[in-house]
């Protein structure tokens, strides 16, 4: 009878282990994810299969974190490090730094974007998650504000407290959006079957483009064209990329504005406007009838790098202008220049830049731009400008794929003499869409409050939104005068 007794009390203490320990499995199941899945409830119900598929998913997703951290260390030492590896402190400043690892991060993950076609799930994965590593040190670039505490007693008391500094808080949602609706838009391309690309292993004979880009893949469309869908989808997508890169040119230019001039670039410079000019293109700045149409017109435009010298010559001019005007040195002017000549120069000169630079989004950075983001020191405004401007060039890529297949439509939907006579130059079109009037370009900006409630509530549909970025005047070229310090941020 005791035996009997004793073998029960055995029996009973032994259930609350097995008991415990299927407890314990089901709390280790519940911890491997928030959300649960058919697998995870057949581990929980004690299925021990499944239970062993979960705690190995757990396992390889513990590894690619680990992973994660790592390549995270990685990318933060060089950056603290400034590139130098050896710790010999000869290395970039942070902005610099900070700013290059942006481009090289672009210039990896997009590379020549030459098709039009969705991003593989691995490189989407790795844009967004080493930009956000990237994008967090804006978090921590903050600025002192007013702020009310109440005490005990019910009183307010004025505080300072700190905000991520009002430009980053603006605009790097703005650009997120930005980078969003290129991402959708490239996308959009996933499931169409009507235009492709041919093979490298094609003839010679079929893969031989029409126009100077060799090393781009040559489209083909059906022997009548695209359907009318297919069309439409392509021009939908165009004007949302067109807007995007509007946006993004707004957002880059007014940074490079704040920027300061570095005294090494001053001190490059020549004497007097007229000699960075030359006396051809001062001389046509200079007549009593000016028409920057006519102008761009007798230019011999031919080339990116004849487009960049004169770009570079302008940018000089206005710089050495400014500067004399400002310290009220009329010498290299001659004492019959008045100045309302001056003022009219100056402005003639400010237009064929605008004109240049939404002509021609494609084309490199100036030796001015090159220098102000070379020796800038602020880390909110080198991201900015780096995001702003892997974008501005991530769009006018997409926008020119979608060119070319517009063209090759265009071209196969029949022999005209109306459509010949349009084929015969198809950049006409482009530039219509791109370019913008003059009064466009005088009053060409970014709304800081438009910027912040397409933030707030992001729609990468909205194209009609991202218009409103685009009414407030940039005075980009009122910085060239290297005059004006950027207001303290600190």
């Amino acid at each position: 009878m005791v035996r009997a007794v004793e073998q029960e009390q055995e029996e009973d203490s032994k259930k609350p282990n097995l008991k415990g320990a299927k407890d314990n499995k089901d709390r280790h199941a519940k911890s491997l994810s928030v959300g649960t899945t058919k697998l995870e409830e057949a581990a929980l119900a004690g299925d021990p299969d499944a239970f062993e598929e979960v705690v190995a998913a757990f396992r390889a997703r513990e590894q690619q974190l680990l992973h994660d951290m790592e390549q995270m260390k990685e990318k933060f030492a060089k950056l603290l490090l400034g590139e130098d590896m050896s710790g010999g402190g000869t290395g970039v400043s942070s902005a610099l730094a900070l700013s290059n690892a942006i481009t090289n991060l672009a210039a990896s993950v997009f590379g020549e974007q030459s098709r039009l076609e969705p991003m593989s799930p691995e490189r989407k994965a790795r844009w967004r998650k080493e930009m956000d590593w990237l994008l967090s040190i804006t978090d921590h670039v903050v600025e002192l504000v007013p702020s009310y505490q109440k005490n005990k007693d019910g009183s307010d008391m004025e505080i300072m407290v700190t905000k991520q500094r009002k430009d980053l808080l603006m605009n790097i949602p703005a650009l997120k959006t930005l980078d969003r609706m290129l991402i959708d838009c490239l996308d959009a391309f996933k499931d169409q079957n009507e235009f492709y690309y041919l093979s490298k292993d094609a003839p010679d004979s079929e893969r031989k483009r029409k126009d100077d880009k060799w090393w781009l893949p040559t489209v083909k469309v059906p022997p009548g064209g695209l359907s009318e869908a297919a069309r439409k989808n392509l021009q939908v997508q165009k004007e949302c990329v067109t807007q995007v890169l509007k946006a993004a040119m707004a957002i880059n230019a007014q940074l490079l504005s704040e920027m300061d001039i570095p005294d090494s670039y001053i001190e490059s410079l020549p004497k007097n406007g007229r000699a960075s000019l030359g006396d051809s293109i001062y001389r046509s700045i200079t007549v009593e009838f000016f028409d920057p149409d006519q102008f761009l017109a007798s230019m011999d435009l031919s080339s990116d790098h004849k487009i960049l010298d004169l770009k570079n010559r302008i940018e000089a001019s206005i710089v050495i202008w400014k500067r004399k005007m400002h310290q009220k040195d009329s010498k290299s002017w001659g004492s019959g220049v008045s100045i309302e000549k001056r003022e009219l120069f100056e402005e003639r000169v400010e237009i064929i830049l605008h004109l240049i630079k939404h002509r021609f989004p494609g084309l490199p950075q100036s030796s001015l731009d090159i220098s102000k983001i070379e020796y800038n020191k602020d880390v909110g405004q080198a991201v900015l400008e780096s995001y702003s401007r892997i974008l501005e060039s991530l769009a006018h890529t997409v926008l020119s794929r979608i060119e070319d297949v517009i063209q090759v439509d265009f071209l196969a939907q029949g022999p005209p003499e109306s459509k010949e006579n349009q084929a015969a130059n198809p950049r006409d079109e482009s530039e219509c869409t791109n370019g913008m009037t003059l009064s466009d370009l005088l009053t060409w900006g970014t709304d800081q409050n438009e910027i912040e409630e397409v933030a707030e509530a992001p729609d990468p549909k909205n194209v009609q939104k991202l218009n409103m970025l685009i009414s407030k005047k940039i005075s980009y070229l009122d910085s060239l005068s290297g005059t004006k310090t950027p207001t303290s941020r600190h």
